[in-house]
């Protein structure tokens, strides 16, 4: 290499590495945001609809809603008064029944029996979902508590045939064989996903945080990613249930199967507004420590470093001096007459020369 070259600075190979380090950041706490909700929601389907306390806890209250009181009426009173003998005896009592089952459902007793009911329907769903040596069949369920009940109580009031009502255990089934296999296999997706999406999640977004090379930007963009994915539960919450909705087959009964939609997502709603907010406020924390960070000091100290830094490349550096006194000396006249400058003679004579006054002899 000439002595007089300038090795080339290498601001490529110093910025290919931190694109590298931004793209994998980026990538990290991209995927991130698509577990979060996808956690939330394995964890929502195993830890509170699949757990039998914290179901029955929520639709305790349920009796409480007229709309869910007329759809139990309705379904239990067609069912018992199918029950009956076909004849006089089904045609006098089927209204007197029905009315009996719609007055039964405005006691208390009515919400012990409901809540028994609930717990003796989310007991065989489960075991038919976590015995994988279960017999193949539908899951069924006895409601013979509750005609019993109805029974006494039209009995205790002189209602005429009414200790005819068979109080026979009927197997109801709530879940048809054919999706047990199916729903089965499901519930033991969900579970593995309950305990490694949501740790998965949490595992990108701090690798992704680490690799980025402005660390406090990437912990804003994993905050606006964890809003964005509570956002995203939250949209498919309200899509669930028009979906669920649709499904029931009886217009007259929708407003009870949305109210036991609302309690049983109850917890899964909180969460999204839980993830929303948590994102908002990590973003906007990292947002006004920047510009904390970015105060009339630091603006001074960020001037002076771009002032030294345009001052630094304005300069020359003693190897393009030494070329350009070269390409001078060469350009200028060689009389003898003329004086010769001590830098001139020291890039001719290749060595430095004290200074001339007058012309050399």
């Amino acid at each position: 290499m000439p002595p007089h070259a300038v090795p080339p600075v290498p601001h490529c190979r110093e910025r290919t590495p931190a694109r590298l380090r931004d793209a994998l950041a980026a990538t990290l706490v991209a995927l991130a945001c698509l577990l979060v909700p996808c956690g939330a929601l394995a964890a929502w389907a195993v830890h509170a609809v699949a757990d039998t306390g914290r179901y029955v806890g929520a639709v305790a209250p349920l009796p409480a809603d007229p709309s869910v009181r007329d759809a139990v009426a309705d379904a239990v009173g067609d069912g018992v008064v199918r029950e009956l003998d076909a004849g006089p005896a089904r045609d006098l009592a089927g209204p007197f029944v029905r009315e009996a089952v719609h007055s039964f459902t405005r006691t208390e007793a009515f919400g012990t029996a409901w809540e028994a009911a609930n717990r003796a329907v989310h007991d065989a769903v489960l075991h038919a979902l976590r015995d994988g040596r279960a017999a193949p069949g539908p899951v069924t369920v006895d409601l013979a508590p509750v005609t019993a009940e109805v029974k006494r109580r039209l009995v205790a009031d002189r209602m005429p045939f009414a200790d005819r009502i068979p109080v026979a255990h009927t197997r109801v089934a709530v879940v048809p064989a054919a999706e047990v296999s199916r729903l089965r296999t499901g519930y033991r997706l969900m579970d593995a996903a309950a305990f490694w999406l949501p740790l998965a999640a949490v595992v990108l977004a701090v690798a992704g945080t680490a690799v980025a090379v402005r660390r406090r930007h990437a912990l804003a963009a994993t905050g606006l990613d964890v809003a964005l994915g509570g956002g995203l539960l939250a949209v498919a919450v309200a899509v669930g249930r028009r979906l669920t909705l649709a499904d029931v087959p009886e217009p007259v009964h929708r407003p009870a199967a949305g109210v036991v939609y609302d309690a049983l997502t109850a917890t899964l709603r909180t969460a999204s507004w839980t993830l929303l907010a948590l994102g908002l406020t990590v973003a906007l924390a990292c947002l006004l420590t920047g510009l904390r960070g970015r105060g009339p000091a630091a603006v001074r100290r960020s001037r002076t470093r771009r002032a030294k830094a345009r001052t630094g490349a304005e300069a020359p550096s003693p190897v393009s001096q030494t070329t350009q006194a070269s390409q001078t000396c060469q350009a200028s006249p060689t009389s003898p007459a003329s004086p010769i400058s001590p830098a001139c003679d020291e890039v001719r004579n290749g060595s430095p020369q004290p200074p001339v006054v007058g012309p050399r002899p």
